[in-house]
């Protein structure tokens, strides 16, 4: 049907949208005509004339019967849109919410194409039917707040109506999709953030309570919908005793009316919820001070804990309930789950850890952290609980930080090693940070104090992170840089020398790049693809596990394979997943790893062997997308019996994207 004019139901019949369709149908002729002599005409008026058309009755329908001459008009020419593959719903709801009239105007266009190609009424060469639908179901899945049709006070104060335009489009696209599938979309969605286990989960908590909305609103049909409600009921009501959501009042009443049997059935129901879900519903931590005093031994059972977890909380005791006391709290709520993936990670038995975290619970914070959390997470509590339950979540997922909206991966990374490989370490960072609004660290052999060096990457001070990174992200930032400057000019990658100084011993001081530091241009990639199989890779490195985690640079690309930038990540393990491929698994710490790399190389979060926060990809497409490693060189493998397709698929890969732009 590609070309062919799509039939609806009397579109642009009222006289006034007639007048407004056809001042459309003039704008999109003379941008054929004008395409014919300049291929790179801006398609401006056309967007300003669509917006009008979807303001005016049924004009969503005159536009959704144009789109084959929309397409062979060439509106999306010369534009991500006239590859609609690589379009990702993310940006496409900060395009119509947020972007300037025009980008809204295509956005929308964009999106109507999308619906016709979803309904099979035009066939489009660049995506299928099922691609297009499940890019409109995901779109409208992330703006459910407009389910009900009301528009927030944002939306109504944007410039030209654009608000309204994108709530008319919205709801035409709700009309002929359905609710059920846009929920099914989210809840999939909600999961499959979720899998990553991520320390902050307050907009993964925002869109189970847009679910919920959905789910008791008798306008919405939403029959059949079992995954939807158990998600719901993980948060808000996971247990018999607060399934109806009473609130605390309540649910403390009926607390103290339970017997043995129903108290541990309540701790059960909980843990379960948790970790199935990793988010904590806010009354679990009423559960856990009731039991407090009086029932401690149901404390392991509400917090789901093995035989391993168990033993540490035996064994520190006085410290766990301590924890327990001071930290859990519904405003809180999430340090449950980073407290018994602490104990279950066994990290108090290294006993540097137990004295630390004892020092950090009678920590006097000073006025710049304190004023930081304050602002950040409120005074509900004091400064310094946030903090501490901000420890503890990341002690017990070292996987789960992220950096936010911000360019500050190399000290995430670091973050996320130390809470891994060195908990003493981070909880001394912390304390300094804290306490004294100072880190101190050495490079080859001087002494850095963070407090009064210039910004890093990052010029303002990061809010949209957990609490530990808030405090002390922007001192691991300045360090960093400061590490840059002292290295001056040198014949390498500075990362070469800093990386190791700044993130312990662990670190390999072998060390490549791809990217020569004299020219700017690939160098010798097929030795650099070589080099890095033999020192990870398995079968070519002797058989050697990675003992610690990795620092490297990639080169992330999106989903046409088009370079966006370098970034840190570590590289975790590589193992053979359960197909019997080898396969890379590492810590991304830019918030969601599922991400899409082009030419087919998509990041798998869950389903192939990964643990909770771990990305992985075949190891081959890992190594097309690397740009510096580190290793040891004394645990450096054959590089001859690597295969040479397994190096020339590599740099293919690499050549035909991201390198493209260095070569």
């Amino acid at each position: 049907m590609a070309g062919k004019e799509i039939i609806v139901a009397n579109p642009g019949s009222d006289p006034d949208t007639n007048a407004i369709v056809e001042a459309f149908d003039e704008a999109l002729e003379q941008l054929a005509l004008t395409h014919q002599s300049d291929p790179e005409a801006p398609n401006t008026e056309v967007l300003e004339a669509a917006l009008h058309v979807i303001e005016a009755p049924d004009g969503l329908d005159a536009l959704y019967a144009r789109v084959p001459a929309m397409e062979a008009k060439g509106v999306f020419t010369n534009s991500d849109w006239d590859q609609p593959v690589i379009l990702r719903p993310a940006l496409a709801v900060r395009t119509l919410r947020h972007g300037a009239p025009a980008y809204t105007s295509i956005e929308a266009l964009s999106e109507l194409r999308l619906l016709a190609v979803a309904m099979g009424d035009y066939r489009h060469p660049g995506i299928s039917a099922e691609q297009a639908r499940n890019f409109l179901t995901q779109v409208t899945a992330l703006n459910l707040d407009l389910l009900s049709g009301q528009m927030s006070e944002a939306d109504r104060e944007r410039p030209q109506g654009l608000g309204h335009i994108v709530n008319l489009l919205y709801q035409y696209l709700l009309n002929r999709l359905g609710y059920e599938s846009i929920l099914d979309s989210l809840v999939d969605e909600v999961r499959r953030l979720l899998a990553q286990r991520p320390i902050q989960t307050d907009s993964i908590k925002q869109m189970v309570s847009q679910i919920a909305k959905c789910l008791f609103d008798p306008a919405i049909e939403t029959s059949g919908m079992d995954k939807a409600a158990r998600l719901v009921s993980a948060l808000f009501g996971p247990t018999i005793g607060c399934r109806d959501d009473p609130g605390f009042a309540i649910y403390g009443e009926r607390l103290a009316a339970m017997d043995e049997h129903a108290l541990a059935e309540e701790a059960q129901g909980f843990a379960s919820a948790m970790h199935d879900t990793g988010m904590v519903s806010s009354y679990h931590p009423m559960l856990l001070r009731h039991f407090r005093g009086h029932r401690d031994d149901l404390i392991p059972l509400a917090l789901g804990l093995s035989i391993t977890g168990n033993d540490v909380l035996q064994s520190y005791r006085q410290i766990v309930l301590k924890l327990i006391d001071e930290v859990v709290h519904p405003e809180t709520s999430q340090a449950v789950y980073g407290l018994a993936m602490f104990l279950e990670r066994g990290s108090l038995f290294t006993p540097p850890v137990a004295a630390g975290l004892w020092r950090q619970l009678e920590l006097k914070l000073c006025q710049a952290a304190s004023d930081r959390l304050s602002a950040v997470f409120g005074d509900a509590h004091p400064p310094r609980v946030y903090l501490l339950a901000g420890i503890l979540s990341l002690l017990g997922q070292p996987l789960g930080v992220g950096q936010g909206n911000n360019p500050t991966c190399q000290s995430v990374i670091g973050l996320s090693m130390w809470s891994f490989n060195d908990a003493d370490f981070l909880l001394q960072l912390v304390a300094w940070a804290a306490r004294d609004d100072d880190v101190v660290m050495r490079f080859e052999g001087q002494t850095i104090t963070s407090q009064h060096l210039e910004a890093g990457l990052a010029k303002e001070p990061p809010t949209d992170v957990d609490p530990v990174s808030l405090i002390l992200t922007p001192h691991l930032d300045r360090i960093y840089a400061e590490m840059g400057r002292l290295c001056g000019v040198r014949d390498d990658d500075l990362h070469r020398w800093i990386n190791p100084e700044i993130y312990g011993w662990w670190v390999g001081h072998g060390f490549l790049s791809v990217i020569s530091r004299e020219t700017g241009k690939i160098h010798e990639y097929d030795e650099f693809i070589r080099h890095f199989y033999a020192c990870y890779h398995p079968y070519f490195n002797g058989n050697i596990p990675v003992i610690h985690p990795q620092p490297a640079g990639i080169a992330v690309t999106d989903s046409g394979g088009r370079l966006v930038g370098r970034h840190a990540i570590t590289i975790i393990r590589v193992n053979l997943d359960s197909h019997g491929e080898m396969r890379t698994y590492f810590f991304n710490p830019n918030n969601d790893s599922g991400q899409d790399w082009g030419q087919g190389i998509s990041c798998s979060t869950e389903k192939n062997g990964e643990r909770h926060g771990e990305a992985s990809l075949p190891f081959a497409e890992f190594a097309s997308r690397l740009c510096v490693f580190h290793y040891d060189p004394r645990e450096l493998g054959d590089r001859s019996v690597v295969p040479e397709t397994d190096v020339a698929r590599a740099t293919e890969l690499g050549r035909t994207s991201w390198a493209a732009s260095y070569e």
